[in-house]
């Protein structure tokens, strides 16, 4: 389902959707187009991407393609999910040590309609950080490694 989405394939690319893109949440998928989850994920994004096309635009960015972004957000596991709203990153607080990515797959179409319509609220509001309306038994479960320190 990978290729029902649009991709990012360079840092200029994604330098402009995070700027371009206006009063809507951006959504950039970080990850593999050949790796099992993230074509879980895919799926899970191109159903929901008409569904939330008022609220969201969504966007695949490969790893080995833009390092920079790779490394600025620490991705460390794939697939990691980051989300942006008129230029700024939003946060999101999933009852683990990290909240500037959501790692791994949604379980279900809804948990991520959930999070964007949450995202965006918060965001008209003004809100840097959210609290995640997805249940916490569907939330991947990883620990944080930390190079170099």
């Amino acid at each position: 389902m990978s290729f029902l989405l649009p991709k990012l394939t360079c840092k200029r690319e994604v330098d402009q959707a995070i700027k371009s893109v206006a009063e809507k949440v951006l959504v950039l998928r970080f990850g593999r187009d050949n790796d099992a989850v993230c074509l879980q994920l895919d799926d899970i994004l191109a159903k929901t991407a008409h569904d939330l096309s008022k609220m969201a635009v969504i966007y695949l960015v490969d790893v080995n393609d833009i390092p920079v972004y790779t490394q600025y957000f620490d991705i460390s596991y794939i697939p990691s999910t980051v989300f942006f709203f008129n230029g700024q990153h939003m946060k999101v607080d999933y009852g683990s040590p990290d909240h500037t990515k959501f790692v791994g797959s949604f379980k279900t179409k809804q948990d991520f309609i959930d999070l964007i319509e949450v995202i965006y609220r918060g965001a008209m509001r003004g809100k840097l950080i959210v609290r995640s309306p997805i249940d916490p038994n569907n939330i991947p479960k990883y620990n944080l490694l930390y190079q170099g320190i």
